[in-house]
């Protein structure tokens, strides 16, 4: 396989913590980067099932092992990505899902780089739906209503911000409503004008309002009501990546057009598999995923009318990309 240009001279695994990954993988880098090199490498792109193992069923707590290689020689990597899903560390303010990415040379197997992938997860997720909205929300889109004001959350406001800078106004609901006031005050710090930033006591009464409902919750239970949803409305559902996890009803996925960000999306998320077994769509059901596109092989939004839906659960393919990305920047700054 052809050489990625400072492979062969970088250090023996090199460890990229939290700080550096944010800083060499930002938004604006990331988002162009998927945008470009999904569609062109996907394909050549390894990503056998991940393993899950519950820890502890009483809290749900998880253990994610997500390897992935890649065959194309201008991406000559193997990535091996270890995930921790803990629900409740909400409790202790301390992130539920944390991560811990290994890249090897595909030439070698010698290991390249070792990243805090925590935050490498919260980049290439909050960029997963930047892109997806780019292609099925509206382009005047003015009001993001966001469920969930977890770690993911600030991630996913400045995503969908980059993706719809027509975005005035972002109202977020938590369970917990001193969290949405507290992320409330960060963003007001961070973004000191032109976007008004609300905190909702409850759900419902937001729904309607928003161009995009975005959710990042680690939910059993439906939050978002399909009945709710403007008409135009685009709803992103991030929050789950098993079938026992649900973030809207049935009404939701029967009333949009719905979108995956990969195919593993239809045995893992709580609210296709749960419409499946309940009969209320078919998997045939589903228009397309996040590379069909974005390589224009399948129709984004299609009137300003149209109900559209995004559910994501993450997969390795981008993990990989991702970490590709963070090396490669590091590596040429160095």
């Amino acid at each position: 396989m052809a050489a990625t240009p400072g492979i062969n001279h970088a250090p023996t695994c090199v460890f990229l913590d939290g700080a550096t990954v944010r800083s060499i993988l930002p938004l604006r880098a990331l988002i162009p980067h998927l945008r470009s090199s999904l569609p062109s490498l996907s394909l050549s792109i390894h990503t056998p099932p991940r393993h899950s193992h519950t820890i502890d069923p009483s809290s749900s707590s998880t253990l994610l092992l997500m390897p992935s290689w890649s065959s194309h020689p201008s991406l000559p990597f193997i990535g091996v990505k270890l995930v921790t899903c803990f629900p409740l560390n909400s409790h202790l303010r301390l992130p539920g899902v944390q991560a811990s990415f290994l890249l090897f040379s595909s030439s070698t197997g010698v290991p390249l780089v070792s990243l805090d992938a925590t935050p490498l997860t919260l980049l290439r997720t909050s960029a997963v739906s930047a892109l997806a909205s780019l292609h099925l929300s509206r382009p005047t889109s003015s009001v993001l209503v966001l469920a969930g004001a977890g770690f993911l959350a600030p991630y996913l406001v400045r995503a969908h911000l980059f993706s719809r800078p027509s975005i005035n106004r972002v109202i977020i609901w938590n369970r917990n409503p001193d969290k949405s006031r507290d992320l409330v005050l960060e963003l007001r710090r961070e973004f000191d004008h032109g976007v008004v930033f609300d905190h909702a006591e409850d759900l419902d009464e937001v729904v309607g309002l928003g161009d995009i409902v975005s959710c990042a919750t680690s939910s059993m239970t439906p939050l978002i009501r399909g009945e709710l949803l403007k008409p135009g409305a685009h709803l992103d559902l991030v929050g789950s990546f098993s079938p026992a996890m649900k973030e809207c009803d049935d009404a939701a996925m029967v009333r949009g057009r719905v979108f995956v960000d990969f195919d593993v999306a239809l045995e893992e998320a709580g609210e296709l598999v749960g419409a499946f077994e309940r009969g209320v769509m078919a998997p045939s059901d589903v228009a397309g995923t996040l590379v069909e596109l974005l390589g224009g092989v399948k129709e984004g939004r299609r009137d300003e009318d149209e109900v559209t839906v995004f559910k994501s659960v993450g997969a390795a393919v981008v993990d990989l990309l991702a970490a590709q990305l963070a090396y490669q920047t590091y590596i040429a700054s160095t």
